[in-house]
């Protein structure tokens, strides 16, 4: 007899060995990038041998949890060749650059060419044995499949014409040719570099200018000194007020009936007050927006570390309608952290996508939106402000859900980005509340657009406090679009758009929510994390029996998108290996449905250890790390030797019980 919570496999495909540790799942919500330390486990124990029978305390704790120290070194080529000169250019510095010019002694010492499968490739690839059943003397390096006999091809040279890397890309022979005397000369495809530069290039890319200016605080914030003037303008009008209570700018667990309305923060002015010579424009109504139909659409959650541009690309393949960028932080954006800046950047194959601030202080957040909309100006269709992040990290600074105990400053917020951003709209994620059983969002959802100019909201059904422990309160949703929806008709308002969230792991889930909630979708995170194919299956309304093989081609597309991002050099190829890995870090909890005797699946059922149909399927459903980089190597060749994968949950850190 399973215990509650087990998935029910088909007894011929159960291993009998123990279940694995769950992982832990507040690591989807959005928590900021940090490093950790390199190799074994934060205890300071290592990845040891499989553990048997029952666990100790100490083996207990050391599989739970994150590892919060993870460190990623670059994995550097032993010669290092100019970046201006790989590409076929001229040194900016010249005799002065400190890094090599020259090209042949490069290339003499360059590591080995690589080649990418293609997908006609996929279906004859050979496939590793599981990392803990090498025979003896077998290798890693022996145990993953070569691509000798495989044509190279660069991604970036396929997709842009001409290749950004040149002789450093390890796909070169893709795009390289020989002279007489045997000098090697780059090619481009002039046409197709052409119609790339105006339809497949990447935007969003911050100038060198802009970044400049942002890191050496000289960047004019125009919308965002107006806005400050008035909120003080406000408040010092209510002191002089007689009678009246003292202003409250960030008083926490406030009443939403204590927060003012919209027109006394946003536009009210004293009789002898006028805006400021430099202010912008009058803001837009919220009738005047710009309006967002998204009824009917998929939508991909932001979602930390994993959900970089090529999962958003892979996600798009699969059918999703909306994306948005990780969580950055405002205070990043605007010292011009190349690491936040790349959040914001956009593949042309994303029809819908916005950006996702995340702050605590009025000025800053709104700041950071005034420079992220003028700087993507035209490549943007929302901005969201995340108001949902349980996380202790984010919490504790007043980011995040922090603020759904502050709506006083939350609604300066949303009316500050709304008019800092023009016409871009503004969304909202939130949860239901920060404590267990004290919901409190159905007071504030209603005021969101008609009093501070939210575009659209997002509701996780679950409050700050519950993370993932428990299921999400569909209910509550309900009662929250219900309320939204009575004022709407009441005040003859414009419909806003709202999704909500909560453990949607299948068709069946998605359109039963919509249907029980009377939300416009669903927004999915942990679902696609575990089956980026989940939009196929909303799309098409059915419970896809995806086969292995059909799994490994979109591993093999992820490997594509990631190395026309990351590029195709020694670092982006370890890169894409990287964040490959830490997708699987999430695929591999997939069940296949053949293998289940109750079908769908549910997301918080953890699987007992089982074995695939055949040895691939096996092997996506392997929870040990070694493994993920063994898939990993079918498509980015052999791993490095000083490379090491350390997985963001302990669980993965621990060798699979035998």
């Amino acid at each position: 007899m399973l215990p509650a919570g087990t998935a029910h496999i088909k007894p011929e495909f159960l291993l009998p060995v123990n279940p694995p540790p769950a992982p832990d799942d507040d690591a989807a919500e959005g928590a900021p990038r940090t490093p950790a330390p390199a190799g074994g486990l934060p205890d300071g124990s290592s990845a040891g041998g499989p553990v048997r029978g029952r666990l100790t305390k100490a083996q207990k704790k050391a599989q739970s949890g994150m590892n919060k120290g993870r460190r990623f070194g670059k994995v550097r080529d032993e010669v290092e060749l100019c970046y201006q000169v790989a590409a076929g250019g001229m040194c900016d510095y010249g005799d002065k650059c400190r890094i090599s010019h020259d090209v042949q002694a490069y290339l003499a010492v360059k590591p080995p060419g690589l080649a990418l499968p293609q997908p006609a490739d996929v279906g004859n690839l050979p496939i590793p044995t599981l990392a803990g059943a090498a025979q003896d003397g077998e290798t890693e390096a022996t145990a993953a499949p070569a691509s000798a006999a495989l044509k190279t091809i660069c991604p970036i040279f396929e997709e842009m014409g001409v290749c950004r890397f040149g002789f450093r890309c390890r796909y070169l022979a893709g795009h390289v040719r020989y002279d007489a005397s045997g000098a090697p000369e780059l090619i481009k495809d002039e046409e197709k570099s052409a119609y790339a530069a105006l339809a497949s290039a990447e935007s969003n890319r911050l100038s060198a200018q802009t970044q400049k200016l942002l890191r050496t605080k000289k960047y004019t914030f125009a919308i965002t000194e107006a806005y400050q003037k008035e909120l003080e303008a406000a408040e010092s009008a209510k002191r002089r007020t007689p009678n009246a209570g003292p202003v409250v700018i960030s008083e926490p667990d406030q009443d939403m009936d204590d927060v003012p309305p919209a027109d006394e923060i946003v536009e009210r002015r004293t009789g002898d007050t006028i805006a400021p010579a430099d202010a912008p424009e009058v803001p837009l109504r919220f009738s005047e927006k710009k309006r967002l139909d998204w009824e009917g659409k998929t939508y991909l959650a932001p979602l930390t570390t994993v959900g970089n541009l090529p999962f958003r690309r892979l996600c798009v393949s699969y059918g999703a309608d909306i994306t948005c960028g990780e969580m950055g932080l405002a205070n990043s954006f605007l010292s011009g952290a190349k690491e936040e800046w790349s959040l914001v950047r956009r593949h042309p194959s994303e029809k819908t996508f916005g950006v996702q601030l995340a702050g605590s202080k009025i000025a800053t957040v709104v700041a950071a939106a005034e420079v992220i909309g003028s700087e993507c100006a035209g490549t943007l269709d929302f901005v969201d402000l995340n108001c949902g992040c349980p996380i202790d990290l984010v919490f504790k600074t007043g980011s995040g859900s922090a603020l759904l105990d502050n709506a006083n400053r939350l609604g300066r917020i949303v009316a500050g980005m709304s008019r800092a951003l023009g016409e871009i709209p503004v969304t909202v994620k939130l949860r239901t509340g920060v404590k267990d059983a004290k919901n409190t969002v159905h007071k504030l959802m209603p005021r969101l657009a008609p009093e501070f100019n939210a575009a659209a909201m997002t509701l996780h059904g679950r409050s700050r406090q519950q993370r993932y422990t428990k299921l999400a309160d569909w209910d509550y949703i309900k009662l929250c679009v219900d309320a939204v929806r009575a004022r709407e008709a009441d005040e003859d308002l414009p419909r806003v758009p709202i999704f909500g969230g909560g453990d949607c792991f299948s068709a069946q889930d998605y359109w039963a929510c919509v249907a029980q909630s009377g939300v416009d979708g669903v927004m999915v995170a942990r679902g696609a994390l575990i089956k980026p194919w989940i939009f196929t299956e909303i799309k098409e309304r059915r419970e896809w029996d995806i086969s292995a093989r059909e799994r490994l081609d979109g591993i093999r597309n992820y490997a594509e998108f990631g190395l026309t991002h990351f590029g195709t050099d020694t670092a982006g190829v370890n890169a894409t290996r990287r964040y490959l890995c830490e997708a699987l870090s999430f695929q591999y909890r997939y069940v296949p449905l053949g293998l289940l005797e109750r079908r769908p699946a549910r997301i918080n059922e953890r699987a007992p250890a089982f074995r695939g149909r055949d040895a691939l399927e096996t092997l996506l459903a392997s929870g040990d790390s070694r493994d993920w980089v063994r898939i990993s190597e079918m498509f980015l060749g052999p791993a490095p030797e000083t490379w090491a994968f350390t997985p963001k949950h302990k669980s993965n850190a621990v060798e699979s019980q035998g």
